[in-house]
């Protein structure tokens, strides 16, 4: 079946960062995937979490900082980076803040973060 989102759903995070869910349990339903445009101001980070789901994220603008059990990896403009289910990783963003889009398979829930 085709259909056509007509547009995101803001859901609202603490800290400034503005996340737009285009697909995903609250916008479309979608309990499968879900993917979502984020901006992040400079300085956002966020508590620790270990997801029961895989992450997909591409950068767009700026840096995300991705700190996990391996070490901290800096993500820019024009990169990606995937974490799988159950690795433990921390997300932060550079001085210049950050714009991204992150697919979660399968979709993101509170419940499913696991954060810390």
């Amino acid at each position: 079946m085709v259909r056509k989102i007509e547009g995101a759903t803001r859901i609202p995070v603490p800290g400034g960062k503005l996340i737009d869910e285009h697909v995903g349990r609250v916008n479309s339903g979608d309990e499968e995937i879900s993917i979502a445009h984020m901006t992040a101001p400079p300085g956002w980070e966020e508590p620790a979490q270990t997801p029961a789901f895989t992450e997909y994220t591409v950068v767009l603008r700026g840096m995300v900082i991705v700190e996990h059990d391996g070490g901290r990896m800096e993500v820019a403009a024009g990169q990606s980076v995937v974490t799988s289910p159950g690795e433990k990783v921390r997300y932060s963003v550079g001085p210049e803040g950050a714009e991204y889009v992150a697919v979660c398979l399968p979709a993101f829930s509170p419940e499913s973060a696991g954060r810390h």
